[in-house]
Formats: structure tokens, C-alpha cells, sequence
């Protein structure tokens, strides 16, 4: 049995109300973003990256836009320092990037990080200790001035280190586990490390404010983000960054929180992956950010090439739900969505409208390198006629009649339910051609030959069930309307022709036609039958025996 009594609030409020946050209604603007696959995602994995497979994800982060990548922790192993001394020597950093190498705030710690990035053109060096209530109890055993001074410590290493080189190295301090300390203190912590930065405006200092575990609802985190923004000294000169992890699952929510309460910058990883329940998803924020018209500043054009590499290189798998990226994520299985996103991208064809308002469909899914017939209008038994009419309108140049489409609907509904499959848009091609198209059995027309006098005369050679062919002849307003009055004289049909469509399948000089036929019986049962032909005459003809056929 669980227990709940066990758990308490870890967390601590400002000592002031901080709502200034929650009076506004979007994102102006991207945060500057860091990735830290490299380190925070590579060291959650349980078979860490090799080198060569650091180097094609870190060439990946670099074309997306990426323009600071935190590479590790060089201190603590020799592959991670291999990896910074790699760039550097193969002069992989563009000017416009920052490489960020991660240390503790321990003296041989500090200058084996220094030593890691001699040479490189700009880096961050990033120093951190706990500052929480639980670690300095039960970890550190320290005080509260023990702590703060373990701090101060770090960052006049780093300042005393970087005047020894000409080289452009920024500074950045985290209070890790942020989320599980005081406020007030861990203010004071991050002035007192400032107060040894003096940050200017040519060099700025960063203060990173790590979720480092998820303790409380997101609108708890925006407040002490936001108590960070108001009292921090030097504000104008300090870059707050934000690093939420997702115990609680609210990662993405932290962050869009912690920006509006005055965070500056963010770090993340692709797809989320880190320790535990991982890191704040970079991809899920930055495309939240598109699809309310702001440019993310990264590039996700080809959403599938991101996803192979980061796979390839993680040996982790993304699900099939994960937003923007997983392979059904645009999908839409239901019918009345199906009919709604149909609707809603003819209305686009029809309307050409400045912005994206597709039902069902947040963003387009093209942007991201998706397609719609592939992976928006999805086809099994729970399918309906919208998705079956849109999947063979788009793929296979098929405008069938509004009534058609419930019939090819119920259609594809049975095959899918008798397979328990998925169908592909292949598959649903050969249903309809199967159902709708060629049927020759019981009745057929092998020969018409029209005159026109008072009206159309038909003379139609037919047979049925394969029998001796007989010609008869009959008269309509119209050749379609002649030929089926023939066949109605020929074998005792009653019939109402209530629907006649066609239309050009391919754009040509010698283009094909289909025609559409749709018969009403006097059960008041609706058949269908389509006939494809270059002659239009034929394909409509093919199209009405096809229609009696199916009674």
C-alpha cells in the first residue's frame, strides 16, 4: 500500500510575491540556447557515445544553429578531455560557436579544465556546488557561509586562470539543486560569486538556475526564477540561464515558465534525454515557440535526419508520440478528424490565408519534413470517409463524390477491421479498384454504337453472367442516360442514375478521364461504380456497369 504521508514539500517560496510572470501571454522572443548532449545527455546513457559518434552529433548541433554546446567534463575523464582537445586541434569550432566545459569548484578540478581548453577561440567555463537544504545537510555537512565560500572559492579560480591566457572564456555559475534551496540564499551565493566576476557588458557572467531535480509545480519555479531576475547584482551584465530537468514531467512547462519570469537563456538536450526522467526537451520548446509565429532560432526543417542521427548516435529511441518528432504525431486516425483536416487544407487551396489554422494539425507538418499523405491522414478501422477521400485525392489524383466516399470509407473500415492492420495508401487504392472500378460480373457491355435523332439512340451489345450477348437498343436525353436505359430494358433493372461526376486524372493532351456513376435502387441502397478511360464516353459507361454490378 502507498503511502503518501512519507512526502513533504521540499521546495521553498521567495520571501515576496513574484507573479510578474503570469501577466504575460507568450514567448516574445527566443532564449539563447546551450545543448548539453554532450555532456548531461551522453553521461545518462548507458552506453556513452563513442568519440566519432561525439563528433557527427556535435556537427549535427552545429547545423541545427546551436551556438554554445556544452562538450563535457573534461576533469573528469579522459575521453570527455579527448573530445575537447579534438576540436580545438582540428580547428572544428566555428568563430560564431562556444564550446562549455563543466567543473566543480575543486582546485585540480578547475586547472584540468583550463588545461582542456587552451586554444579553443571562445569557451564557458562552468563551475557549480550544491546549494541545497538536503545536500548541505546530509552531503556536505556544511554551513550555509561553507557553502557560499566553496563558491566564491571556484569563481576566483576561474577569474584568476583565464587573466593568465588571451583567450575569450566566459564564466557561468550554477547553485545546483536551485529548485531545493532557499531562495534568499541562493541569491546571495550567486551575488557573492558575481561580486568576484565583476560582469561588464563586453563580458557578461552567466548564473544558471538548474532544476536539478523537478521538487514543484512549474509556476513555483517561474517565481523563484523570476525572484532570481529582481535581486541579482549587475543584472544588465548577467545572462540567467535556465536548465530544468522532468522528474515531475513538467520540463517544457519550467521552461516556458522560467523564460517569462526573466531567464535569458536555456539549456536542454534533443528529445529530452538525461538522467532519470531526462532533461527539458529542446526540440518540443523551440518548435512551441514556432508554432506561435517566433523564430526558435534552430533549424528542425528535416525533423527525420535529426531524429536517424540522434538514434544512431544514443542508441536511444524516440517514441512514436513524442511531439513534432514521433512518427505519428501528425497522424490522425479518427474520421472526424480526418474529415476536418481534409476540409481544412481544401479551405487553404481555396482561400490562400496568411497563417496556418488546419484543425487538429497545430503546425504544418511539411515544415518539419513530413508529408500529408504519409503521415497525417492515417487509415484503419477507425477511419472515415474525410481520411480515405483526402489519402486518394492527394496520392492518386481521385475526387470522389461526397456519397462515394461513405461507401469507399465503409470499405476500407471492413478490410482494416478483418486484418486488424493499419492500410497503407496503396492498400487503399487497390480497395477502391477492387469495389469500384472493372466489374464485369454479372452484367457487361462489349459493344455501343450511338446515333442521334430525337435524342441519343443506344444500340448495346451485352451479356450476363457470361452468356450468349444480346443488342438492345434505347433512347436517352443524353449517351450515358441511352446506355442505361438499355441495360434496364435488357435485364429488368430498376434504377434511379442519381449521381454523375468526372473529371481529368492527368494533366495531357492525352490525358485520362474517370467518371463517377452513383445508382439509387428502389430499397433506397446506393451503388457506385468508376470507370477510367481516354475517352470519356467509355470511362462513364465502365463507371455505370461497375454501379449495377455492386446491387
Amino acid at each position: 500500500m502507498m503511502d503518501y504521508r512519507k512526502y513533504t514539500r521540499q521546495y521553498f517560496m521567495p520571501p515576496e510575491e513574484c507573479f510578474d510572470w503570469a501577466k504575460k501571454d507568450h514567448i516574445e522572443k527566443a532564449p539563447q540556447w546551450c545543448s548539453v548532449d554532450l555532456r548531461d545527455g551522453n553521461q545518462a546513457l548507458v552506453i556513452p557515445m563513442s568519440l566519432d559518434q561525439k563528433l557527427e552529433f556535435y556537427n549535427m548541433l552545429i547545423k541545427m544553429g546551436f551556438k554554445e554546446i556544452e562538450i563535457g567534463f573534461p576533469a573528469a575523464s579522459e575521453t570527455e578531455y579527448e573530445l575537447c582537445r579534438t576540436l580545438i586541434e582540428r580547428n572544428m569550432i566555428p568563430d560564431d560557436v562556444t564550446i562549455q566545459v563543466l567543473t566543480q569548484a575543486r582546485e585540480h578540478i578547475i586547472r584540468k579544465t583550463f588545461e582542456a581548453i587552451k586554444g579553443a577561440p571562445h569557451a564557458i567555463v562552468h563551475v557549480y556546488n550544491s546549494t541545497s537544504y538536503a545536500q548541505r545537510q546530509q552531503v556536505f555537512r556544511k554551513s550555509k557561509e561553507g557553502i557560499k565560500d566553496l563558491a566564491v572559492f571556484g569563481a576566483q579560480m576561474l577569474k584568476d586562470l583565464a587573466a593568465e591566457t588571451d583567450q575569450d572564456i566566459r564564466f557561468e555559475y550554477s547553485p545546483e539543486s536551485f529548485t531545493g534551496t532557499e531562495p534568499e540564499y541562493a541569491l546571495e551565493v550567486c551575488n557573492a560569486v558575481l561580486d568576484v566576476w565583476q560582469p561588464t557588458a563586453d563580458k557578461k557572467a552567466i548564473i544558471n538556475l538548474p532544476v536539478t531535480v523537478e521538487l514543484a509545480e512549474p509556476h513555483v519555479f517561474a517565481q523563484q526564477v523570476e525572484y532570481m531576475h529582481k535581486h541579482l547584482k549587475y543584472r544588465e551584465n548577467v545572462v540567467i540561464s535556465i536548465h530544468p530537468h522532468n522528474d515531475r514531467g513538467c520540463g517544457v512547462a519550467d521552461t516556458e515558465l522560467g523564460i517569462l519570469a526573466g531567464a535569458d537563456r536555456v539549456e536542454g538536450t534533443l528529445f529530452g534525454n538525461g538522467e532519470r526522467t531526462g532533461n527539458v526537451d529542446l526540440v518540443t520548446v523551440g518548435m512551441n515557440m514556432y508554432a506561435q509565429g517566433v523564430d526558435p532560432g534552430l533549424d528542425f526543417s528535416n525533423m527525420t535526419e535529426i531524429q536517424e542521427t540522434y538514434e544512431e548516435c544514443t542508441g536511444m529511441n524516440i517514441s512514436e508520440r513524442q511531439p513534432y518528432a514521433g512518427q505519428l504525431v501528425f497522424a490522425a486516425f479518427s474520421g472526424s478528424h480526418q474529415d476536418a483536416i481534409a476540409k481544412g487544407m481544401k479551405w487553404r487551396e481555396e482561400k490562400d490565408p496568411d497563417h496556418w489554422t488546419v484543425p487538429y494539425l497545430p503546425i504544418d507538418p511539411t515544415d518539419v519534413g513530413r508529408h500529408y499523405d504519409a503521415d497525417v491522414i492515417r487509415i484503419n478501422s477507425q477511419s472515415g470517409k474525410g481520411g480515405v477521400g483526402f489519402i486518394l485525392e492527394t496520392k492518386f489524383g481521385l475526387n470522389l463524390p461526397k456519397k462515394m466516399k461513405e461507401a469507399m470509407g465503409y470499405a476500407c473500415k471492413e478490410v482494416s477491421d478483418r486484418k486488424h492492420e493499419e492500410l497503407t495508401p496503396e492498400e487503399i487504392f487497390d480497395i477502391f479498384k477492387n469495389n469500384f472500378e472493372g466489374l464485369t460480373s454479372p452484367y457487361s457491355i462489349s459493344e455501343v454504337h450511338f446515333e442521334q435523332k430525337d435524342g441519343i439512340t443506344a444500340h448495346v451489345t451485352t451479356s450476363a453472367n457470361d452468356g450468349e450477348a444480346v443488342t438492345v437498343t434505347a433512347t436517352g436525353n443524353g449517351r450515358l442516360d441511352a446506355v442505361s436505359n438499355a441495360i434496364k430494358e435488357a435485364y429488368h433493372l430498376d434504377y434511379f442514375l442519381e449521381t454523375y461526376t468526372e473529371h481529368a486524372l492527368e494533366k495531357s493532351s492525352s490525358s485520362r478521364a474517370i467518371a463517377y456513376v452513383g445508382l439509387k435502387w428502389p430499397d433506397g441502397k446506393m451503388t457506385w461504380g468508376a470507370g477510367l478511360d481516354p475517352d470519356i464516353i467509355r470511362a462513364s459507361i465502365d463507371a455505370l456497369v461497375t454501379a449495377v454490378n455492386n446491387k
